[in-house]
Formats: C-alpha cells, structure tokens, sequence
C-alpha cells in the first residue's frame, strides 16, 4: 500500500466520526493548554521577581503534575469511548481483508493527527492565555509587569514530552485491545452491553457503609491536626463509596424500578429503565466519575476562595501589629525591669531613624507552654504519656499562657484586682472545662480562680488558631514565673528553656509605607544581633517580624491555591462535560434501534422525549444531589482544616460553599440540557 494511504484512511475515520472526535479535539488541546499555562507560569522570569511569587510557583509546579497524571487517566477513559464506537468499523476493514498491521497503521495515523493538532493548537492557546494569567498573577501579588508575551522554551518542551508519553501510551493500550480481539468480536463490539455486577445488594449495601464511615469521620474529629491526617483517608473512602453506590447501587434502583408494575409498565419508562438496568455497570462508572469530578470542584474552589477572600483576616491573626520582637530568654530572671528598657529602647531608636511614629503598642511578658487540661489540672506535653501504651500524646495539646495580670488591665482597659493566689482565665477557640474553682499546673501551681472569659484573644499572638488557647493572668507573675522554671530545672538539669518558655513581646502599627516598614525590620534585626555580650545573656533567640515582610508570602501561597484551584477546576470540569457528552452520545447509538421498534409499534416522538426525560432526569441529576450531600458532610473537615491556615470564619465558608454549589448546579443543568439534546438527535435520526 501507498504511505499516503494510512493517513487518508486516518484522517477519513475522523471525519466520519467528527460527533465523537471533536469534543476529543478540543478536550485534548484544553488539556494541552492549562498544562502549558501552569508550567510557564511556573518557570515565569516576571514572576520570581515579585515578592510571593516564588512561593506561587513552587505551588504551580506540583500542579502542572497534578494535571498531567489526571489528563493520563482521564483521556485513557475517554479514548475507550472512542475505540468502542470505531470498533464496528475496525472489524469490517478486518473482515474486508486489512490485517491487524494495516489497522495498527491507521491507529497510529489516527494517534499521530490528535497528538499534532492538540499540542499545536494547545501550545498557541496556551502561550496567548498565559499572558492573562501571568497579569492576573502579577495582580494578585500587587507586583508591576509589561505587556510583552514571553514564550516560554523549558515549558514548550516538557508539555510535548509529556504529552507525546500520554499518547503513546494510549496508542499502544489501544493496539493491545484490537490485536487481541477477533474481527467478529470488533463486529459487536459496539453493541455488547455491560452485564450488571453480581451481588448488587451486597455491593450497595457495603457502599452506603464505607460512606457512613468516611462521613462519621468528617463530622465527628474535633482537632485540626487529626483532620489533616485523616483528611486523604476521608476521601478515599468517599471516592470508592461513591462507586460502589453508582455501580452496584444504581443497578439495585433499577431492579426496585423494574419490580414497581405501576411505574415500569409506561410507555416513558419501560425502555429506558431496561436499558439502564442492562448497561448500568459501565454507566454506574461514569456517573461516579462526574460526581467525584463534582466534589472535587466544589471543595477545591470553596476552600481556595474561601482562603484568598480571608487572607487579610489570616494575616491580622498571625500579625496582628505591623512590627513587632519576641525575645525569648532561658529563664524568668532575664526577664527583668532594665533588659525590657533596653529592648524597648531599640525599637524606639529604629521607629526613629526610618522615620516612622508608633501606635496601638502592645508590649507584654508571660511564660508559655504546651498542655492539656485535665480535670482541674494542666498536665504539660512532656506528661502526656498514654498509661496503657506508654505512647506519648502531645500531639493532642493546647496552648497555656502566664501573664501578669497588669498587661490584662492594659490590653482590655479594665482595673482587675486579684489577691495573692488567685487567676483570671481567660479562653480563646473553645470553652473553659473545669467547673471548680480550683486550677493547678502539673498538680504543683494552683490557683483560684476568680473569673473566667470566654472568646478571648486581645495577646493571642502566634496566630495559632486551630488550637485552644488559655491565658492564666496572675498578680504575683515572677513568683509563678520562678516555679515554672524550677519545673525545667528538675526536668532537664537545665535553665533552657524545653517544656516552659519565657518571652517579652513588643508590638505597634505604624504610619509608613510596606518599603519602609520592612526595612525598619531589617534595621531592628541588625540591632539586636549587634548586642554585646552582657547584652545577649539569657537569650535563647530573637524574632523580628513585619506585617509588610509576610504579605507577600502570604498572598502568594493563597494566591497560588486559588490559580490551581481554579485551574484545576477548569480541567476538572472539561472532562466531566466530556464524560456526559460521550454518555449521551453512545447510549443514543445504542438505544437507537430499541426507539425505531418502539415507535413501529405506537411510540410517538413525544413519547420517545419523556422517556428519555426520565432516564437523563433519574441518572445525570444523581450525580449533581451526591455531591451537593459529599459537600455538606465535607464542610465540617474542610473548616477544620482552614483553621490550620489560621482562618476561623466558618459562616463565610458556608455562604462560598452554597454559592460554589448553586453556581456549579447552573451550570451543570445547562450542560444536561445540551447533552440531552444530542442524544434525543440520534435516537430520532432514523424516526423522520
């Protein structure tokens, strides 16, 4: 044969089959497209350059593989829609006299045009959207930039590498399947249905447990740290639940359907139930897959948003002065009168030079350590030990602060009095669970106590929201203070600091620009370091921070998840309108001739409509319903773990997730309208 021939056959099978292979078209250059996009912006020279835009990067490179193994799997899915439908005519050139090398070369022809027209048009695509994003990224970062379009050589090759693998890989388990089939098995290929799976109750029943599981766990953890290790564990089981419940679960609702005479036996359900109950092994697959396609969407774009809306509210958290010193001493000692001075002084010296004025100061001392109360009592992270496993627990724990009760009085403005041995205690991120009047610190400090305040959080410094935080404020600090650091003496033969930790903070806001208020920072820095060493005696460490300083880090990390989160859900949403339009479009090939029969027998087309109204109506809404039910079980995880980014704003993330799900289900109607239509197309073709 002529070398020209396998193209021409090729390019021919294309475009008799041009309803299957232009979704195909343009899912693979979208593909192509964000793949680029992601990598470019990932690589970006203007990027780097803005403060935050390395964090961003660093984000969308483990992106840019995200989307590729997905694109992987998913163009592997719907390449067998694809095989399914040309199966037919690859028999009949089989039967007709081509041999399986011939049919290999026109898949490899066919293989090589996809692959050529999605990386061109992908690739042009890409480097003219990139632009756009690279300038909605600079946006976010609050960073300068030119309209010049770069083109970015690195990505260029790495998006044809990987994709030249995906389609070689495709080809390949391609040719696997045709060489071992017979022609007579390619010849009904396409009209071999799916038989349901045995043992549907079983399966469904199973599926409806690992789900109660997987939502028991969702709902029931309380702590943000053991949210975060059993988030993946959650969705995992979520996912094969889903499955389960589609596959084996859906073909049980048809059976209930088939048993119940009075709705089975009409017109508008009869075939369209039989069809469903006889195909619902590989439908059940599918509907899973849109409707894990549909979480996924739903919790990556309500979290993203969620975050990048709330990072102002994250970073007051965290910072909540504009500059500020930490300085951590090994023992309350250090912490006296004359180094405060000295501390102070050279923060108003540095305020000074860069010419800035100080406001809304905050300066306070306290000790500081990690526990859990128990009882009435504090039991400290080094006394968590778990009796019967002897397996330490701290990682259950909460944060303890000791202050003077003088730096209550200032922060609130309130004339607190207490006596000698008596605390207020105040709470922040849950309530006080003791329900005496009596508290003590590793059954050795005890106090009573006088008040106790919830929701408290005027010197909540370390941002630390996901964990309860407890202020004991005392009027004898250095006497408590003293104690505590006699309990690290006779814990570690030490004064450093291990279990108990003494710090003197100092913050304010200031008039200034972010420039000159980051180099203030730099300045105080250079202060401190340059201490003698009489100086320096007793400090552990000193920490300077700016709120400036940590804009940019911070708006690139939640500027960077809600690009990838939107991106993703771009690619996430392509490919669930792919998995509906093939549905639609081989099970119109399939139904077709049941719908002639039908018809010839008294069918009208209207009847042939409501049938099909009632199978879409039944089968594409289930899908949109378990994920709206996956999201709502989700939310109390997701909120837990937006806790651990420092976000406490649960409402809000409510009213985004209702938002992202009403938005979601518009769209998703629309889509159902217009894959209903295609189907209703091909099963009327042959009705005129």
């Amino acid at each position: 044969m002529r070398k020209s021939f396998y193209p021409k056959m090729a390019w021919s099978g294309i475009s008799h089959n041009r309803k299957l292979y232009i979704p195909y078209f343009f899912t693979c250059i979208a593909m192509v497209m964000m793949f680029y996009i992601i990598d470019a912006l990932s690589v970006s020279s203007v990027l780097i350059r803005i403060r935050g835009g390395e964090t961003m990067q660093g984000m969308l490179n483990l992106g840019k593989w995200i989307i590729g193994l997905f694109t992987l799997i998913f163009l592997f899915y719907t390449n067998s829609f694809l095989n399914k439908r040309r199966s037919r005519e690859y028999g009949l050139y089989n039967v007709l006299g081509m041999d399986k090398r011939n049919l290999a070369h026109i898949h490899f022809w066919e293989t090589a045009i996809i692959a050529g027209v999605s990386l061109v048009a992908g690739l042009i695509f890409g480097i003219v959207f990139s632009k756009l994003a690279e300038l909605w990224m600079v946006n976010i970062l609050n960073g300068q930039t030119d309209f010049k379009l770069r083109i970015e050589g690195s990505a260029i090759r790495e998006t044809i590498l990987v994709f030249l693998v995906i389609f070689i890989l495709i080809l390949l388990s391609a040719l696997r399947k045709m060489t071992m089939a017979s022609p007579m098995e390619l010849l009904r290929s396409e009209h071999t249905g799916e038989k349901p799976p045995k043992g549907n109750w079983l399966l469904a029943l199973l599926g409806v447990v690992v789900l109660a599981i997987a939502y028991g766990l969702a709902v029931t953890i309380e702590d943000p740290i053991v949210a975060l290790t059993w988030f993946f564990a959650a969705v995992i089981l979520v996912i094969v639940a889903t499955y389960m419940l589609f596959i084996a679960g859906s073909v049980t609702l048809c059976r209930i359907l088939q048993k119940n005479k009075g709705f089975y036996y009409r017109k508008q359900h009869f075939i369209s139930i039989a069809s469903m109950s006889y195909r619902m092994k590989r439908n059940g697959a599918g509907l899973a897959s849109i409707c894990v396609l549909s979480t996924i969407v739903l919790v990556m774009l309500s979290s993203t948003i969620c975050l990048y809306a709330g990072v102002e509210n994250i970073m007051r958290e965290r910072y909540p002065r504009d500059l500020s010193y930490e300085v951590h001493v090994s023992a309350p000692k250090y912490l006296n009168e004359e180094s405060e001075a000295n501390w102070r002084q050279l923060m108003e010296e540095t305020l000074h030079e860069s010419h800035l004025t100080a406001s809304d100061v905050l300066e306070y001392t306290s000790a500081f350590f990690y526990g859990k109360l128990e009882g009435q009592n504090f039991r400290m992270k080094d006394e968590l030990i778990d009796m019967e496993t002897n397996e330490s627990t701290a990682f259950d724990v909460d944060e303890v602060y000791v202050a003077p009760l003088s730096v209550y009085n200032r922060v609130t403005g309130k004339k607190e009095t207490l006596d000698a041995g008596e605390a207020l205690v105040a709470v922040y991120g849950g309530s006080y669970e003791n329900n005496t009047d009596i508290l003590s610190i590793h059954n050795d400090i005890h106090f009573n106590v006088k008040r106790v305040i919830s929701n408290f959080k005027a010197i909540h410094m370390d941002g630390s929201v996901s964990t309860k935080v407890y202020y004991i404020f005392v009027p004898d600090f250095d006497e408590v203070a003293e104690k505590l650091a006699q309990y690290n003496l006779a814990q570690y033969m030490t004064e450093n600091m291990e279990n108990v930790y003494f710090k003197c903070y100092y913050g304010c806001n200031l008039d200034g620009s972010d420039d000159a208020q980051m180099a203030a920072e730099g300045v105080l820095n250079n202060k401190f370091a340059a201490l003698d060493a009489s100086q320096q005696e007793g400090i552990d460490y000193v920490s300077c921070e700016s709120y400036a300083f940590n804009k940019e880090s911070f708006y690139g990390t939640f500027g960077g998840l809600l690009v990838l989160g939107i991106l993703l859900g771009i690619v996430f949403v392509f490919a669930a309108i792919l998995i509906m339009y093939y549905k639609q479009v081989t099970e119109g090939y399939e139904d077709q001739s049941g719908f002639v029969v039908m018809q010839k027998v008294g069918m009208t087309k209207k009847d042939i409509r409501q049938s099909i109204n009632s199978q879409i109506l039944i089968v594409f809404f289930a899908p949109l319903l378990l994920a709206g039910l996956h999201l709502l079980f989700a939310f109390p995880m997701i909120s837990k773990l937006l806790l651990l980014f420092g976000l406490n704003r649960t409402q809000f993330l409510a009213m985004v997730a209702l938002g992202c799900y009403l938005m979601f289900a518009v769209f998703y109607i629309i889509v159902y309208k217009m894959t209903s239509g295609v189907y209703y197309r091909i099963v009327s073709v042959n009705n005129k």
